[in-house]
């Protein structure tokens, strides 16, 4: 067929910091989904998006082209009003697992289609993986019928949902083009205006374990996704929130789950337990749900365990399975005493990843049991010797590697310096 634009002019229209026409967006998107445009002239397009930006009608018209390449879900049928969160990604955070029961219990229904870990933040799948049973893959049938019975389901989107996005983000990865604002803000939204919510929260990290570390840029990147929400009619707002130090105790697949388990039942890290019933608040205050219990309520009454257990059923999860353990464990103690006056997230991220509790490539395997349990954190005193952080995994090989990330990770004083941290939320936008 002979083709509407030549990709080499579009390519040359951004290169030269000019606004890209609706029909030109529409078309490169659709051309490069079908292949009629090759790998390596969508590469510059995305260098030159990069280094030239765009602005919101083009970044709009963009996310809109990834949501028509594939199919829209519809969950008009269910008898609940739909509300889903996503949040950029950081180290321990496992806020998914307790937040979508959690909600769920309160009167909501979560569709949360997630996603695998890459790097050193992990990735929903692999952590719910680590449950005995538990199946990520699940049709459109399975997901209708798990929702209308558990209020909550967390799996793995089908390939028919902006397919455009996953052969983009595949390219972005390899050339060196991930950081672009308008590439994240439409990759993200297009598949959650695309799973067919009618309202969404994000929740965008920033600080040295954040995709964002600066907070200048998170709130940037909140912005644009919160703006094209509105103008694809989903009520959507965003909370920026602190990732300079882990979220929670643990990071790593199954003793994450372990953590949210924790939470759900009532106890659990400060952090963790603050900024899953913020983030239910703020789901349920956004779809307009009169709720049937306070967030917090829910946690300590157990209405929100039992919406886990039921979810972690019907998707063929034992919850009451004992968790895998890794074969190996190694302490890592203090060599001075004081106060922790710093922790870098990405260190512990980088050493959690390098247990085996990520994966470099997309496809590769994740240990279950792999990753890190921190024992004392910013804010807390200790003593010599005590211990800070156990590691976990499988193969004893890979504790040399891990260690070393947590060279320099922690910072102790015992001349009463302050403790360096941002605040859990830096700011609240609403469209």
């Amino acid at each position: 067929m002979s083709e509407q634009f030549a990709a080499v002019e579009i390519i040359a229209a951004k290169r030269d910091r000019n606004e890209l026409t609706d029909p030109q967006i529409d078309w490169v998107i659709d051309a490069y989904t079908r292949g009629a445009v090759a790998d390596e002239q969508m590469s510059a397009l995305l260098m030159a998006i990069l280094l030239n930006g765009m602005n919101m009608r083009e970044i709009s018209r963009w996310t809109d082209a990834m949501i028509k390449s594939g199919q829209r879900m519809d969950w008009s049928m269910l008898s609940r009003p739909t509300v889903d969160k996503h949040s950029t990604g950081g180290v321990g955070d496992k806020i998914t697992l307790p937040l979508a029961p959690l909600v769920a219990a309160c009167g909501g229904a979560v569709p949360q289609l997630s996603g695998r870990g890459l790097g050193h933040t992990g990735g929903t799948l692999d952590k719910l993986e680590s449950i005995p049973g538990w199946r990520a893959s699940l049709s459109n049938a399975e997901m209708l019928d798990v929702i209308e019975k558990c209020g909550a389901v967390i799996c793995a989107a089908g390939p028919g949902l902006a397919p455009a996005d996953k052969k983009l983000y595949a390219l972005r990865d390899v050339t060196s083009t991930v950081e672009a604002i308008p590439l994240i803000a439409s990759s993200i939204m297009s598949k959650k205006i695309a799973e067919g919510t009618s309202a969404l929260v994000l929740d965008v990290k920033t600080g040295n374990g954040a995709f964002m570390s600066d907070p200048a840029k998170a709130r940037e990147l909140a912005q644009v996704m919160v703006e094209l929400g509105v103008r694809a009619g989903v009520t959507t707002r965003a909370l920026v929130t602190a990732m300079d130090v882990p979220l929670g105790l643990t990071a790593g697949n199954a003793l994450e789950v372990r953590e949210s388990v924790e939470v759900l039942a009532g106890g659990g890290p400060a952090d963790v337990v603050e900024l899953t019933i913020l983030l239910a608040r703020e789901m349920l205050d956004a779809a307009k749900i009169n709720p049937l219990h306070d967030p917090a309520d829910a946690l300590k009454n157990g209405a929100a365990m039992d919406s886990w257990r039921q979810m972690i059923s019907a998707q063929g999860g034992n919850p009451e399975a004992p968790l895998p353990v890794a074969k190996h464990q190694h302490q890592i103690t203090a060599t001075e005493s004081g106060e922790i006056v710093e922790m870098n997230a990405l260190a512990v991220g980088v050493s959690a990843w390098r247990l085996g509790a990520g994966r470099e490539r997309l496809g590769e395997p994740v240990q279950a049991g792999a990753g890190i349990e921190i024992h004392a954190k910013p804010g807390e005193k200790i003593t010599a010797g005590q211990p800070l952080f156990t590691l976990h995994t499988d193969e004893p090989i890979r504790f040399d590697r891990a260690i070393e990330a947590l060279n320099d990770c922690v910072r102790i004083s015992s001349t009463g310096e302050q403790v360096a941290r941002l605040p859990l939320v830096l700011e609240k936008i609403t469209g």
